[in-house]
């Protein structure tokens, strides 16, 4: 991926590692964006160019998915419509939600053609997560701040809003991939 097409933050040397445990060992763990306790259990690191990691062999007792190569190419990415600062833009000030009849008639085509930036899932590095079932950035906003927020509380908004994606890894027969019932990793 063209380190150009990237935000700053992104690191610009040395590989990140993407770790999931997916619940193979059999001991009934599983992997849960609101539970920190399982947080552990989804892991990004980045080792720097400088630093002398070697791959290590997968542990006995679980089986590894095939090696699956990737190819990627570089196109436009849209924010989820549910987000704060699309709300925002598209809803004169915010709104409870996207629906298309609140969408001002004069912005219609521009928000269908937004939709279609997202149409599919697929896998992706950087950009906008194309979701399921909605922004995983308030999913991440929620397991951070915690529950018992009073409705209407800006916080959650603000917090999605500071999320950007590293990577997306879409459930794929190529790698025997299912994350849940045909999800996606974010």
């Amino acid at each position: 991926m063209p380190p150009d097409t990237l935000w700053p933050e992104w690191p610009g040397h040395g590989p990140l590692l993407f770790f999931f445990y997916d619940g193979q060992g059999g001991d009934g763990s599983f992997f849960s964006a609101c539970d920190p306790e399982t947080w552990a259990g989804a892991q990004v690191l980045h080792v720097p160019d400088s630093t002398g990691a070697h791959p290590a062999d997968v542990p006995r007792e679980l089986d590894p998915y095939p090696r699956t190569d990737l190819a990627a190419e570089v196109e436009l990415s849209a924010p989820d419509l549910w987000l704060p600062q699309v709300r925002a833009a598209l809803l004169d000030g915010g709104g409870p939600g996207p629906e298309l009849r609140d969408t001002a008639p004069q912005l219609r085509s521009f928000r269908r053609a937004f939709d279609r930036l997202n149409s599919g899932i697929g896998h992706r590095l950087g950009g906008h997560a194309v979701p399921i079932q909605g922004p995983v950035e308030y999913e991440i906003a929620d397991a951070e701040l915690g529950p018992g927020r009073p409705w209407g509380d800006p916080s959650p908004d603000r917090e999605a809003e500071r999320r950007v994606l590293l990577a997306q890894f879409d459930s794929d027969d190529d790698a025997k991939m299912m994350w849940g019932d045909a999800g996606a990793l974010y």
